[in-house]
């Protein structure tokens, strides 16, 4: 597979941006059918980075409402294949550039 079809996005939460601070982890949304070395080799080519490792998760679906004027609409959301990227000492990802 391509980098761009192993990799879907990057996840940008606090929780993601205290791994990357702290211990030099990053957090991709990927396709549920690429395996950790893919994903690895897709990384060090879209960010031109040293992978170390890679741990790999399925995050099941799960159901979800929300209240509205015409009711309560219920829903799901879908599963996904979330992986945690550590790269090797001294090297970094910058998401958003010179904001």
């Amino acid at each position: 597979m391509a980098a761009k079809q192993v990799l879907i996005k990057p996840i940008i939460s606090e929780k993601s941006e205290q791994l990357s601070d702290n211990f030099n982890q990053y957090s991709f949304v990927v396709n549920k059918k690429s395996n950790k070395i893919e994903i690895g080799k897709a990384i060090e080519e879209m960010y031109q980075v040293k992978v170390a490792s890679v741990n790999t998760m399925i995050m099941p679906s799960r159901a979800k409402s929300r209240n509205t004027k015409s009711g309560v609409l219920k829903g799901s959301i879908s599963s996904y294949k979330k992986a945690i990227v550590k790269l090797a000492s001294g090297e970094e990802i910058d998401f958003f550039g010179d904001i």
